[in-house]
């Protein structure tokens, strides 16, 4: 496998956190050498969410700088707007069609803007929106729209579907796997 640098973008209590882990535990599985960095805000408050996720053969720093980015899994709209710029030219930008409210337009002093997905697609962005809170419900729970969403990142990777599987199992919560193997494979199946 080449090297993959992946940046995971949404808002805090989206689950990004775990996504990295289970992302980085497929990469190790798969022989690569991995590093991970989480970079956040006001992640309490919702606020803007990011981890990178660099895999190699021999890897020395976790982050990804504008134009670096092979992969980007936006957790939200906004987010995958906000991060485009990190994107590589001929890089894949996998979008939660999920809207979350920004604090200006919770408090009314901004809107939610329109249109950002075909923005996203005329900035000339290789984009694939899932609408992975519907996946995420059909699966069990909302609380899996991350894990849907490592699913449909993994079918653009060469890492076999049952390493992918295993570094669920590894990384969350006994009582949780089923449910979240369930929406892997909603995601890994969109």
């Amino acid at each position: 496998m080449k090297s993959l640098n992946v940046m995971i973008v949404g808002v805090g209590g989206q689950g990004t956190l775990l996504a990295s882990r289970v992302l980085g535990a497929a990469m190790q599985a798969a022989g690569q050498d991995v590093k991970v960095s989480e970079v956040h805000g006001m992640s309490q408050r919702g606020g803007s969410v990011v981890t990178y996720v660099r895999a190699g053969e021999k890897v020395y720093s976790p982050i990804i700088n504008q134009g670096e980015a092979d992969l980007i899994l936006a957790f939200e709209q906004l987010e995958a707007a906000r991060w485009l710029p990190y994107l590589k030219k001929e890089g894949m930008l996998i979008v939660n069609t999920q809207k979350m409210d920004p604090m200006p337009v919770v408090t009314g002093a901004a809107q939610y803007p329109e249109g950002v997905l075909e923005a996203l697609r005329k900035a000339g962005a290789r984009l694939q929106a899932v609408d992975a809170l519907k996946l995420a419900m059909e699966a069990g729970s909302v609380k899996a729209v991350n894990i849907v969403l490592i699913g449909v990142m993994a079918r653009q990777t060469d890492i076999p579907k049952e390493v992918w599987q295993d570094a669920v199992r590894s990384t969350v919560p006994e009582r949780f796997v089923e449910l979240n193997l369930k929406a892997f494979e909603a995601g890994y199946t969109a």
